[in-house]
């Protein structure tokens, strides 16, 4: 695709126009590829023109004490707009303006992080919900941040719990140990009911932990590219306004200040500037992806549909590479790619790509698939020669082969759901067809091997994320999700319903994909499926410290200056929207990473007993 080409023009053709059609949108019914297909019920980004912003790279950050900071500031998103507000995670070595450094750890090698909440408004305050869970209007010029190390094996009391508010003028310390293998977390907002706006306002940043098997190092144990030919992704997709703003609406259906539950955006970005290009040696790079967005599951490709690899997911390196064309990335997954350019030949282009069409209820007002997110360019230069290992685990040098999935001496139900109701609003979607308020939360015992079927009766994909483990898919199985819905009618939100599934399958169970079979924290749950997984709990003793814990609400550590203190937060809190009354929390979370969703209140508590 060469230079000139609009928003519109990168839209057209895809897939999803037919779709809108079929649903009622108003959108064209003219061949695909020859029309544009815009529908009236949402809202669109203007013109941009791909490839005129270089691939931004990210600063580093590391050292045993971090300081990182919410800032409002503003920033570019593309050459041809002006800058406009955002928010980013600064610190005293790196200043902000939109997302966060790369931190680079460890593993075993703790660090002690300082969060600080320098936020002075919000640039997206006019999209709060002061329905939503815990939410209060002086929120919109003193909003609240919870910073969470996603798939961190952390304490609870630094793990970024929902309702651990750190507000303006606050701070909070987090003990990070790293407990970990080599991998590729990110750490995001996940303040209760605004988790939505602040991550995709900017509040999003890398954290890598090495070890000395994945060094970062050129020369390393495994062969891999490292230095400049090892680059972190963090994918996104936004709704911009005319004036080349972040907008928080997707469709004039839902009136601002309202919670949508779930928006598709139109525009790719990638490491925070719309459609970049990079610069590209002959050589193997390795590409650290995040899926970052608010919505969207991607089946990710290049334009030329060649065959790439992947070495690791959530949670660590894979046996070996596995040799793909495409895979699919749901939002919170992370996933490690080798990506040969030596055939790349100079100023020849290839591009990342995206074909998967939007969900159900966002294709039937005339979303349409996001498809595009940057393109390679390749140069003169010689790049990394080292070729594609043959293995990542087992050899030399090398981690121990991934052990056999362990046999569960627990059968957990839970699920995945939607109240069968039309309103605007849409209706809320639910975990076990609870509230986060609830008392009734699933308390798993330390050292246990669980097996979660997770069902979802919904038509839509869903991805889960279980703070504090990791763990393995067993599989996921087709089910009669009708019978089993009038088998068992749903009751009102509140009453927990997590009927068994068994006798409901409508074929047999499908084997995770290879490239998804390693550790993971975050599971893609599809539509009308039972998606099982096993789950180890650890022990205290194993994690050097008590999972189930209690701590106080407010944060560990104040700062002079304006807003409310922890007490008064943790006081007002509690008289709101179900927020608890006690001034201490106990355990972890978990949830849907569609970010709309878990802030309306696809989340759950959870305990690990001892």
């Amino acid at each position: 695709m060469g230079t000139g080409v609009s928003r519109r023009s990168v839209l057209k053709g895809s897939a999803v126009g037919a779709a809108a059609v079929a649903w009622g949108a108003k959108a064209s019914a003219a061949p695909a590829g020859s029309v544009d297909v815009e529908s009236p019920l949402i809202f669109h980004s203007p013109d941009f023109e791909p490839f005129c912003d270089e691939l931004p790279s990210l600063p580093m950050l590391s050292g045993s004490e971090v300081t990182l900071a919410a800032q409002v500031g503003t920033h570019v998103f593309h050459r041809d707009f002006p800058s406009s507000p955002a928010l980013s995670y600064s610190s005293a070595e790196i200043g902000g303006g939109y997302l966060g450094p790369t931190v680079e750890a460890h593993s075993d090698e703790p660090i002690m992080l300082t969060f600080e909440n320098n936020l002075a408004g919000h640039p997206l305050a006019a999209d709060m919900d002061m329905t939503l869970h815990g939410m209060q209007a002086e929120f919109r010029a003193n909003p609240p941040t919870s910073l969470h190390l996603h798939g961190g094996v952390n304490p609870p009391e630094s793990d970024g719990h929902p309702e651990l508010l750190v507000m303006p003028g606050q701070a909070a310390m987090h003990h990070f140990s790293h407990g970990q293998e080599a991998t590729h977390l990110w750490y995001h907002d996940h303040a209760m009911g605004i988790t939505r706006l602040n991550v995709y306002a900017g509040l999003i940043g890398n954290y890598l932990i090495r070890d000395e098997f994945d060094t970062g190092k050129l020369g390393n144990p495994l062969g891999l590219p490292a230095e400049e030919f090892e680059i972190p992704l963090i994918l996104q997709e936004k709704i911009f306004t005319p004036a080349g703003a972040q907008s928080g609406r997707s469709t004039i259906l839902i009136p601002e200040g309202s919670w949508e539950g779930g928006a598709v955006g139109d525009v790719g970005l990638v490491n925070g500037k719309v459609w970049p290009e990079l610069a590209v040696a002959r050589g193997l790079y390795r590409f650290r992806i995040v899926n970052a967005s608010s919505a969207s599951v991607w089946n990710l490709h290049f334009s030329n549909m060649m065959t790439f690899w992947v070495i690791g997911n959530d949670a660590g390196m894979l046996d070996a590479p596995v040799a793909v064309s495409a895979f699919r990335c749901a939002p919170g997954e992370r996933y490690d790619l080798l990506v040969d350019f030596t055939g790349l030949s100079e100023g020849s282009t290839v591009e990342l790509r995206n074909d998967e069409a939007p969900p159900l209820p966002a294709a039937v007002i005339g979303e349409v698939t996001m498809p595009l997110f940057c393109r390679f360019r390749g140069d003169s230069r010689r790049g990394f020669t080292g070729g594609v290992p043959s293995q990542l685990r087992g050899g030399r040098g090398q981690r121990g082969v991934l052990a056999p999935l362990e046999h569960p001496t627990v059968i957990r139900t839970v699920t995945v759901s939607q109240q069968l109701e039309l309103r605007n609003p849409p209706a809320q979607m639910t975990l076990n067809n609870l509230t986060f308020s609830t008392t009734d939360v699933e308390r798993p015992r330390q050292g246990t091997v669980e097996q979660w079927n997770i069902v979802n009766t919904t038509p839509d994909p869903h991805p889960i994320h279980l703070h504090l483990v990791n763990f393995r898919i067993l599989g996921r199985t087709p089910m009669r999700t009708l019978e089993y819905l009038i088998r068992h009618p749903q009751p009102a939100i509140g009453n927990k319903w997590t009927p068994s599934p068994d006798g409901f399958e409508a074929g047999p169970m499908i084997a995770p994909a290879r490239w998804e079979a390693g550790m993971k924290d975050t599971v893609r749950v599809d539509g009308g499926t039972i998606t099982r997984i096993i789950v180890r709990f650890p022990t205290a003793d194993e994690l050097g410290f008590d999972p189930d814990a209690m701590f106080a609400r407010h944060p560990s550590a104040g700062m002079t200056g304006g807003g409310m203190t922890g007490g008064d937060q943790a006081h007002q809190g509690s008289r709101h929207h179900g927020v608890s009354n006690s001034g201490q929390l106990q355990g972890y979370v978990w949830h849907c990473h569609l970010l709309d969703h878990e802030d309306h209140d696809m989340m759950l508590p959870y305990r690990i007993v001892p």
